[in-house]
Formats: C-alpha cells, sequence, structure tokens
C-alpha cells in the first residue's frame, strides 16, 4: 500500500485527489493532509472537512508540513499549490525521502532549477507535470506529429480556463508550445497575445492567447494554418477528474523510485517511445 500525503488539501484539485485515492483503499492510504498557515480547520479530519467521512487523517498546515512527514512517514507528496510554498515543499519532503508529483504550475526558471537541483541531491523520484490528463498527453503526443508534419503552417496557440486561474498563459498551453518548438525544422518565437498595431504575421511567431471566465475547467487549442486549409487540435476537460486520474497513476509510478530524476506524464504512460 503507498502512503500518500497531499497538500493543498482543501483546493480543487487536492481535495479531489484524496477522495479518490480513498476510494481506491486497497492500493493507497492518505496520511497527511496539509493546507495554509493557521488554518482554522486544523485539527479536524480531512474526510469529514471533505464530505467522506473520517479516514483518520487530521488537517495540518503547512508551517508544521516536516513534523508531520516525519510523523505519518509516507511514500509520495502530490503538490498542487502555487510555485513559492510548492518549492518550501519540494525542499521538506526531498530532504526527508519522500517521492514528489509536483501538479503546480507557474514556476520561474530559477524555481525549476532549485526544485530539480533538491531532487537530485537527496536522490529521490519526481513526477512534475503541467497537465496529468492523460487526453492532453496524447493530444501533445499528436502535437509532436503535426509540429513535425506540418510544422511551416502558421501556428497559434488558444486556451481557456474558469475565472479563478491565477496564472497566464496555463502551464499546458506553455508545454503545447514546448512540445511544438522541440519538434520544428525551424526559428520560431513565442508571443502572448496582440494589440495594436502589430504588423502582418511573421513567420517565426507562435501567439498564445490566454482567455479566463465562468467555471471552464480547462480547454487547449491548437492551430496549424496554412494556404486553402486549417488544421485545429483541442482538448477539452469538462470535470477536474481527468486531472485526478492522472495524478494517481503518477502517484503508483513513482512510489518506489529513488534515483534523483525527474519525470513527466509521458514517462507515466509510456509515451516517450
Amino acid at each position: 500500500m503507498i502512503k500518500v500525503m497531499v497538500t493543498g488539501a482543501l483546493g480543487r484539485m487536492g481535495s479531489s485527489i484524496i477522495k479518490t485515492l480513498c476510494e481506491n483503499k486497497e492500493d493507497y492510504k492518505v496520511v497527511g493532509a496539509i493546507d495554509v498557515p493557521n488554518h482554522p480547520k486544523k485539527g479536524i479530519d480531512i474526510g469529514e472537512l471533505i464530505g467522506i467521512g473520517n479516514i483518520g487523517a487530521p488537517l495540518e498546515t503547512a508551517d508544521n508540513l516536516e513534523k508531520v512527514i516525519k510523523e505519518t512517514r509516507p511514500d509520495v507528496l502530490v503538490d498542487f499549490t502555487a510555485p513559492a510554498p510548492c518549492v518550501n515543499t519540494v525542499k521538506i519532503a526531498s530532504e526527508n525521502n519522500v517521492n514528489l508529483v509536483v501538479g503546480t504550475t507557474g514556476f520561474t526558471n530559477e524555481q525549476m532549477e532549485e526544485m530539480k537541483e533538491v531532487i537530485n541531491k537527496n536522490n529521490i523520484g519526481a513526477v512534475i507535470s503541467q497537465n496529468y490528463a492523460i487526453g492532453v498527453n496524447i493530444f501533445f503526443k499528436t502535437l509532436e506529429l503535426l509540429a513535425q508534419k506540418i510544422g511551416d503552417y502558421d501556428i497559434e496557440i488558444v486556451e481557456m480556463h474558469h475565472k479563478f486561474k491565477k496564472d497566464a498563459p496555463s502551464g499546458t498551453a506553455l508545454r503545447a508550445l514546448e512540445v511544438i518548438q522541440n519538434n520544428l525544422n525551424r526559428d520560431s518565437k513565442a508571443i502572448y497575445g496582440r494589440e495594436g498595431l502589430v504588423g502582418e504575421r511573421t513567420k517565426e511567431e507562435i501567439c498564445i492567447h490566454a482567455l479566463r471566465g465562468g467555471d471552464v475547467v480547462g480547454d487547449h487549442t491548437v492551430i496549424f494554418a496554412g494556404d486553402g486549409e486549417r488544421l485545429e487540435l483541442t482538448h477539452k476537460a469538462s470535470s477536474r477528474q481527468a486531472f485526478v486520474s492522472g495524478v494517481v497513476l503518477a502517484v503508483k509510478y513513482i512510489a518506489d523510485k529513488k534515483d534523483g530524476k525527474i519525470y513527466n506524464t509521458f514517462d507515466v504512460l509510456n509515451l516517450n517511445e
């Protein structure tokens, strides 16, 4: 049985992950649930707080993270929070020999390097991904082919998320950009939206447009526009369960790896071949 701790436990993703792990009691046990410092619900069982009944894991706060890790000894810590607290969580988990599944997005290059260094130094295993949905990763894999075969077309990326999302563009849109650029046989540059008299579109630019509104879980479209035709590849998430299911697969994949490496969802889903 894999023992799991979840940070951001009362968030949209955190609570959904805990519910799904608890539905699979034969394989997973939630041993820790962490939220922001000084949370007024601290000490109340996380199961009671998210409506699934007592599971024996009281809500704890981030300022007690290391203490709770030492007491509960999780195999894997799952983090869906924000960049700065996530970096701190990664450091503490790594130093305490706990493997990681990270779904937080919006990191700077410096924050990513900081996490890579501590993961490698402490020889733990980690999965870090902008999107855990199985369909999205097939979407990424298809983008590899399209960029290789029709990469001379004009390429645009459009993403839409709910009004509460804090970072833009989404991590998924940035990953789509990365996949495309890694598979083009020409120069390209990213731009973010357009305004004013910008002139004709240049061949090199790939523009990302970020839309926000309502309760949209996550829509992503990549447009390949050529002369006389247009191909659009779209993924739409109608429920966060699409992401949660992928997270659970990642937990199982990373649980026994102690190699100082960072994996992604292509590794989890065996899509790298």
